[in-house]
Order: structure tokens, then C-alpha cells, then sequence
């Protein structure tokens, strides 16, 4: 309600004095926080018109334009107001977002650095730092600067504590080991527990429900529900500060966590599934991950992109998709005949576990089913993002996180349908390969 009245006020204001640039710049504001990004780009622009030279305005513009994916305008804009006022804090630390967002990591850095001799220093800058540092592969400073993410106000996780665990002997003493972030990020992390439980010491593990089972075999002293109050400790970490506790670099990533995959989840799923037909390749397919995720938009798709791969002779789709996306598999009408819908056999991750084992290939855009795929040892063929998850780094096909995972990456174009054209044709190879069709 505030946003509309907000917007019906300087709608009101604008009818009085079409020349009020500041009310222009406001109501741009309000529209790209409200999603309406052309909308919120055209009236910077009409601001623009009134005053050349409002470096706010150009900053504000910027923003919209990075949200929109429109790279190229987005950095002239934010070039435009830093010309005007190139020491404004805000100004740098906007452009050095954008440069990120767009890919140019080094421009990136130099932009922070440029920052920093200025004086500024925000928990915001050094996280733009530390995730431009990983996407280059740079782990060492990348995880030190990981670590302000727990300054920034949009932070929910538990707050930076007295008793923070430095990665040391632990000597018998009780580490409360917090989850943090999504799934696939509590996957990613708990190759990190085995060495953790090296260090000496109890370790109180905080699991979600969905993972429980599927994480069972760690050899934890014990699984607590997220947000309970946890006992008696003496140390405690997130699961995400511990690739730079122990100072994880290119070379020493651990292997991917053993899960368990428990003897009720492969009898379901050897019922689902049924036996296997001659010839044919079994493909599962994810294409969103969870909706609430604020990337989400970029980094999914829609299943109808996914349908081609049906095409291809020798192939049998099983949907392995979850939440409001599995929606589109009904609505798509190949529910059943191309498409066999596992989302509603799947209660916890080791249900799809099981499921995984049976199939022969995922192929997906990314969410927490790659990090399990790829845990299995799984052949997984991740289709992301021009700027991904910094695990997948910014080139090459391949990342060291998980060995069986193969990337098909956009291009700065940003656009879907390139990967999935090159994506067919590495199916076609493969079923080639592997059924002599």
C-alpha cells in the first residue's frame, strides 16, 4: 500500500510540474524495486531529459538498466555519473556492481580498489570483493572476504559471535556448525565435515529436514532442526565459512560429500522408474530452482525449452522439478507421454537421490539438485548463467567442485537458447555413444 501511494503522489507531482527531474528519478526507483524495470528505465531517461547532469539520476539509471540485463548501457550510465562526481561512494560501489554483474571481474576490482583509496569501506564493498575474488578462482582472498556477508543488513543468518570457531584443534571442545543459505549450498559445505570432526572435537550439526536423511552418514554428534536453540557449546561456525577455515584453494578442494541414499528411496524408486527399455537413455531434467531465490530469474528457464531434448532419438525425459515451476509440466500437456513427472514421488533429497541413481543423465539449469547429482558422482550437465554461482567459475566447461559435472555456459548476450542448441547436439553424441544410434 505505501508503494502505491507513494507512486500515486509523485504521479501527482509529475501532472503538476513535468519538469520535476528529482520526482522522475523517485518514481523510477520505486518502479524497479517493484519489478517494472522498462518502466523504471523510461523514467530515469525522462529525468535525464530535465537535468544532463543529476549524476544521481545517471547512478539510479544504472541500476535499473543492470537489473533489466543491459549491460553495456548499464556501465555507460554509471560511467556518466561518476564523470560527474567521480569520489561519490555510492557511485563507485554501483559501478562496481554492475562491472560484476556483467562479467568484467577485473574492471571489478580495480572499481573496488578505486573505492577503497577513496575511503570507503562497507561490509558491501568487500562482499562485491569477495564474490568477483571467487568467480576468478582467487579462494584465497575470496573467502577472507567472504566473511562480510555477515554485516550486511540483508543478512538472516545468525549474527558474528564472540565464540567464532578460527578452524583450529578443537580438543574434545562442542562446535555448533549453523547452517546457512539453500540447499545446495548445505550440500557444497558438507565435504568440509569430515575434516571438521579431524579437528578433535563434537560437532553439532544443523540440518535441514529435506537433507536430513540424505546427509545421515556424516558422523555427527548430533542433527539439529534449523532455528532450535542449539546445546551446549563451546565454538561455533557456519557451514560456508568453512571452505575459507580451511583455507581452500583450486588445488585442495576436498571430494564432494558421501551421502546416504537409504534402502526405502531405491525400492520407490525402482518401482517408479520400472525396468529399463532397450536402447534408450534415461535424461532427468530440473529447470528452476527454489522461486524464492532472488537470482532465480536469471539463472531458470521454462520447461518448454527442455522439450527438445525429447526430440532426440533414444531419449526419455523423467522430471525431477519441485514447487510452483512443476506446475508448468501439467499445464504443458506431455505429462506422462514425453515427460514422466518423479516430482511427486520426491518427500526429501534422498528420495531423489534414489531417483538419480537410476537415471543415466541430468541435464538442468542450476539448483540444489546439481550439487546433488554431482555428489552421486552423477553425470550432470549444468546449463547456467553468463555470471553463475562463483562455484562454476567464469569459463571452461568443467569446475573442480564436482568432477562428473559438465557446464554449457550463456554467453554475455545472455541468452538461453545458444546453450540448449549446443546442449542437443551433446545429447545426440552422447546417445550416439552410448546405444550406437
Amino acid at each position: 500500500m505505501e508503494h502505491a501511494q507513494a507512486t500515486t503522489r509523485l504521479e501527482a507531482v509529475l501532472a503538476a510540474n513535468p519538469r520535476d527531474d528529482g520526482a522522475w528519478s523517485m518514481l523510477g526507483h520505486l518502479l524497479r524495486r517493484a519489478g517494472k524495470l522498462e518502466g523504471a528505465i523510461a523514467c530515469h531517461r525522462r529525468g535525464l531529459e530535465v537535468a544532463p547532469e543529476n549524476a544521481g539520476i545517471w547512478s539510479n539509471l544504472g541500476n535499473a538498466l543492470v537489473e533489466a540485463g543491459r549491460f553495456d548501457e548499464a556501465l555507460a550510465a554509471h560511467g556518466e555519473a561518476l564523470r560527474l562526481d567521480p569520489g561519490a561512494a555510492s557511485f563507485l560501489f554501483n559501478s562496481a556492481v554492475a562491472l560484476r554483474k556483467a562479467g568484467r571481474f577485473k574492471e571489478t576490482l580495480a572499481m573496488i580498489e578505486r573505492a577503497v583509496a577513496s575511503g570507503t569501506s562497507t561490509p558491501e564493498l568487500r562482499w562485491e570483493r569477495a564474490l568477483a575474488r571467487l568467480q576468478i578462482g582467487d579462494y584465497v582472498h575470496g573467502f577472507a572476504d567472504y566473511e562480510a556477508r555477515r554485516g550486511l543488513a540483508s543478512y538472516h543468518g545468525r549474527p558474528p559471535s564472540e565464540r567464532a570457531w578460527n578452524g583450529g584443534p578443537l580438543d574434545g571442545r562442542a562446535l555448533f556448525l549453523f547452517a546457512e543459505q539453500g540447499f545446495g549450498d548445505a550440500i557444497l559445505a558438507a565435504r568440509y565435515v569430515p575434516l571438521v570432526k579431524a579437528r578433535g572435537g563434537r560437532v553439532l550439526y544443523e540440518c535441514h529436514p529435506e537433507l536430513r536423511r540424505v546427509l545421515s552418514g556424516l558422523g555427527v554428534d548430533a542433527v539439529l532442526p534449523p532455528g532450535s536453540p542449539p546445546p551446549a557449546f563451546d565454538v561455533e561456525a557456519s557451514q560456508m565459512s568453512l571452505p575459507g577455515l580451511f583455507a581452500t584453494s583450486l588445488a585442495s578442494i576436498p571430494p564432494p560429500v558421501t551421502l546416504t541414499v537409504p534402502d526405502s528411496s531405491r525400492e520407490k524408486a525402482a518401482v517408479r522408474l520400472g525396468a529399463r527399455e532397450p536402447g534408450t537413455l534415461r535424461v532427468g531434467i530440473v529447470w528452476s530452482g527454489r522461486v524464492t531465490f532472488a537470482d532465480n530469474g536469471r539463472r531458470a528457464t521454462s520447461l518448454a525449452r527442455f522439450l527438445r531434448f525429447a526430440e532426440v532419438p533414444g531419449v526419455r525425459l523423467y522430471s525431477l522439478q519441485k514447487g510452483p515451476p512443476e506446475a508448468e509440466l501439467a499445464d504443458s500437456g506431455v505429462a506422462g507421454c514425453l515427460v514422466t513427472p518423479l516430482g511427486p514421488d520426491l518427500d526429501d533429497f534422498a528420495d531423489t537421490a534414489a531417483m538419480l541413481e537410476q537415471l543415466d543423465l541430468v541435464i538442468m539449469t542450476d539448483s540444489s539438485v546439481a550439487h546433488l547429482a554431482g555428489s552421486l558422482g552423477k553425470p550432470v550437465w549444468n546449463l547456467v548463467q553468463h555470471v553463475p554461482y562463483w562455484v562454476y567459475g567464469f569459463s571452461g566447461d568443467r569446475t573442480p567442485w564436482y568432477p562428473t559435472m559438465r557446464l554449457f555456459r550463456q554467453g554475455p548476450e545472455q541468452d538461453w537458447e545458444p546453450v540448449f542448441v549446443r546442449a542437443a547436439d551433446a545429447l545426440r553424441a552422447e546417445v550416439r555413444r552410448i546405444t550406437g544410434r
